[in-house]
């Protein structure tokens, strides 16, 4: 039996890919920061480790302790309810330090208890305007974007970190996330979008990737190229839960 470190296992992507991996089998060791998910995450066969990722110390023992292959990193930090009304600068802020230091702290963490294989989620909807289809080869926003550019310098940080840990990596760049859970529920006009069950399924065949890789984990539009997850992972935008 394989086992896995999923870092975020509460969040709508992650607890969606813990129910996946436990019934095919897989030991899974769930992060949330609630003692109230955590009793969820039990009951649905998880091995819940309630931690904050910035508490470097105890990351590194619970992970050390729980001696995985696998890392997947599915962590963000959204506000309660998704209620975004007047905290969008304050949400980006914060995730934009979970892609840099969240991510650090993972990696380091994972090179101490021996983890083979990382998996982590990063966006596909912050490319630089130019011509479309964008792909995987494409530039990402410029940092100076007054709204999105720290996003994006983290979202690079990101994948610079992932991809040069010396492990097995593959980024999955979301589209921007609907479907149960998530507050909307159709797709969003003008921007790569992905439903939450798709992307939930692209964590769990990114398992069968054995080299460094990234995807664009995208519906089918005129904006974004999902070609190489549904050439490589053999993924479909239309899986539902």
């Amino acid at each position: 039996m394989k086992k896995v470190f999923l870092a975020g296992a509460s969040g709508v992507i992650g607890i969606r890919v813990a129910k996946m991996l436990v019934e095919l089998g897989y030991e899974v060791y769930g992060t949330t920061r609630s003692q109230s998910k955590a009793q969820m995450l039990e009951q649905i066969g998880i091995k819940p480790v309630v931690l904050d990722v910035f508490d470097t110390q105890k990351l590194k023992e619970e992970m050390k302790k729980a001696s995985c292959e696998i890392l997947m990193h599915q962590l963000t930090d959204l506000p309660d309810g998704l209620d975004y009304a007047g905290k969008m600068d304050e949400v980006l802020a914060r995730n934009a330090r979970i892609r840099t230091e969240g991510t650090r702290n993972l990696i380091e963490a994972a090179k101490q208890s021996g983890v083979k294989t990382i998996i982590a989620q990063s966006l596909g909807f912050i490319y630089e305007p130019g011509d479309m289809p964008y792909t995987e080869q494409s530039q990402l926003l410029n940092f100076n974007d007054t709204t999105y550019g720290e996003t994006s310098r983290a979202v690079a940080s990101l994948e610079e970190q992932v991809l040069g840990s010396g492990m097995c990596a593959i980024v999955l760049r979301n589209g921007l996330i609907y479907g149960e859970g998530t507050g909307f529920d159709i797709p969003f006009k003008g921007y790569a979008s992905v439903h939450v069950d798709a992307a939930a399924k692209a964590v769990v065949l990114a398992l069968q990737c054995k080299q460094n890789e990234i995807f664009n984990i995208v519906d089918t539009d005129n904006i974004t190229s999902n070609d190489k997850a549904k050439t490589i992972l053999g993924w479909d935008e239309n899986f539902r839960i």
